[in-house]
């Protein structure tokens, strides 16, 4: 009876330690969950929409709405892509940079369009839960013998017990692992579906698969392929290329117009993210192709050197004049160079060109502002309204619209807009002295008045 007691005191003990580990363990994820960094996601005109034009066609293919589908573009050199957040495609700048045909950036998004259109995250999160079933169960069997065995004194017992307690998490695990590898054979299946209904190749696709498992050949060499997430890469290769060989488009090339296209971000990528000596490295002077020129003018004006940017952006204007990008690239260069009256003119021409884009009527209002005039900060306003609609609330949205509704003499909304920013920046004191500036000056019950209440409620919560 004394040993039984002693078993149940130190079960409970152990059970009780389990429950706080797991208890800090998943509020401690939750916390780091809610104030981790942000992603580094970078945001551009041209990069959306060269993405958009490669999703759009294998959206439809796989019965998604392409209008519900976001697809963001993050700052990692690395090759990769995933899914995350419900029908959220996050692609690296490296994928990008390193395709070298828009053919293996697509066959790359089919893929993880698979995902989405297979429910895999949501099915995945069934999965965690069995796996953590497993292992919660095997853990409490675990520590129940390694309890009894303390009690009784025996040793091998409570070796048992440990070894019952590794061997549930090594099952959870590999039972996980079995899935997520179902899950990426089910999505490779699907883009070749995709890429097929659509007419083109999954060519790009499997040489971008050959390119990551040369890169990992020696890593993978001792690797047990049951604790790997993705199929042994080899072998997938092989089992997609029998499959992609079958479909009649397998010889189909990638438009000119798309491989200039995909080239043109390539070297913009270049220009902002590597610096001037990556660019005169892989576009020196001698190569006069246009994605060579534009990634040396944005060098240039990146360092400041706008004099020897303008001729070279000048030049690419003209030989491609129906390029929103290129006049936006002048605006942003004349911009960040104080020369924002300039800058109104070729952002003016980017917005003929694209007038529904929300970043390009971002750029302009942002000259508009610059130039202090009030006649085009009416102007800056209407432009930041029309981008609220695909660009939804942004700090930098409302900071704008501050700058120019005060350059109006419109100083009520100017406090109100810059109460929004603050919200959304975190800033709740600055948020909740604005918004009641803002509200003492608005007819009680009108839409800039609830805004302002709404303010307050949200920078006033625990």
């Amino acid at each position: 009876m004394r040993a039984r007691a002693i078993l149940y005191r130190a079960t409970a003990r152990l059970m009780a330690v389990l429950v706080a580990v797991m208890s800090v363990a998943i509020s401690e994820a939750e916390a780091a969950q809610k104030r981790g960094p942000a992603l580094p996601i970078i945001r551009d005109a041209e990069i959306e929409g060269l993405l958009r034009l490669y999703t759009k066609p294998i959206f439809k293919a796989a019965g998604l709405n392409p209008k519900a589908v976001r697809v963001y573009v993050l700052k990692d050199r690395h090759i990769n892509a995933f899914v995350a957040g419900g029908q959220r495609i996050f692609i690296n700048t490296g994928l990008i940079q390193q395709a070298k045909t828009p053919n293996e950036v697509i066959g790359v998004l089919a893929h993880e369009t698979g995902h989405i259109a297979g429910g895999h995250l949501a099915r995945m999160g069934v999965e965690i839960d069995s796996a953590n079933y497993t292992t919660i169960i095997g853990m409490l069997l675990g520590l129940a013998a390694i309890a009894g065995g303390v009690a009784a004194g025996n040793a091998e017992v409570a070796q048992a017990g440990q070894g019952l307690m590794i061997g549930s998490q090594g099952l959870a695990q590999r039972n996980f692992l079995t899935y997520a590898r179902g899950m990426e054979s089910s999505a490779d299946q699907a883009a070749l579906t995709f890429l097929t209904d659509t007419h083109q190749s999954a060519r790009g696709m499997i040489t971008l698969f050959e390119k990551l498992a040369s890169e990992n050949i020696a890593v993978l060499a001792n690797v047990d392929p049951y604790v790997m997430s993705h199929p042994m890469p080899m072998e997938r290769i092989r089992n997609l290329e029998d499959e992609a060989k079958k479909s009649p488009y397998w010889n189909a090339k990638d438009p000119p117009a798309l491989i200039l296209r995909h080239q043109l971000v390539q070297a913009k990528l270049t220009g902002y993210i590597d610096g001037p000596q990556a660019v005169m490295q892989k576009y020196p002077s001698s190569d006069q192709s246009m994605p060579a020129r534009y990634a040396r003018a944005i060098a240039m004006f990146r360092r400041g050197d706008i004099r020897n940017a303008l001729p070279i952006i000048d030049g690419l204007t003209k030989d491609l004049p129906e390029n929103p990008y290129f006049w936006e690239l002048k605006a942003q260069a004349l911009l960040e160079n104080g020369r924002a009256a300039e800058a109104a003119v070729p952002v003016k021409k980017a917005l003929e060109l694209l007038p529904s884009n929300g970043l390009i009527q971002i750029l302009a209002a942002q000259a508009y502002i610059d130039t202090e005039q009030p006649a085009n900060a009416k102007e800056a306003i209407k432009l930041l309204r029309q981008a609220q609609r695909t660009e939804g609330d942004t700090a930098e949205t409302y900071r704008l619209l501050a700058r120019a509704y005060a350059q109006t003499g419109d100083i009520p909304r100017a406090e109100l807009a810059t109460a929004e920013a603050a919200l959304i920046m975190g800033d709740r004191k600055l948020a909740m002295e604005k918004a009641q500036a803002a509200q003492a000056a608005f007819k009680t019950g009108t839409p800039e008045w609830t805004r302002a209440s709404d303010v307050m409620s949200f920078a006033g919560r625990d």
